[in-house]
């Protein structure tokens, strides 16, 4: 697997979690947040947050630095948008694929209609 296909899997991964998605919904509505916020405002624990939030960093989504005691991390926007540009690429190809599918299930179904029709001229 080369590394760009390896780092695109890491970016899907990481977002493909409903509980990170929500999470880097919270930290983009806050601008940053600390893992405590951000499990006040989730349905798990600090420490699910934790390990949530380290998948999110190791994909690059989110960075932190510290504030005194806190860690506070924020979404970095250029890794969100390298995820959301390889999403609607993925989206566009689906489409193109499903299209196809379309052309040929309809081409299938014309030939169909067509060869009932001549079925029924011929024994009529």
């Amino acid at each position: 697997m080369s590394p760009a296909v390896a780092e695109l899997d890491e970016l899907w991964s990481a977002v493909g979690d409903p509980t990170r998605r929500r999470m880097l919904n919270v930290l983009l509505d806050h601008g940053e947040a600390t893992a405590t916020t951000l499990a006040g405002e989730l349905p798990v624990t600090r420490q699910a947050v934790s390990k949530h939030l380290a998948v999110l960093d190791r994909a690059g989504l989110v960075g932190s630095h510290r504030r005194g005691r806190e860690v506070r991390y924020v979404v970095r926007p250029q890794r969100l948008y390298v995820a959301t540009r390889s999403m609607a690429q993925i989206a566009a190809e689906w489409d193109a694929r499903l299209s196809a599918i379309k052309r040929i299930a309809e081409a299938v179904a014309r030939e169909q209609r067509q060869q009932r029709q001549r079925q029924k001229e011929n024994s009529g």
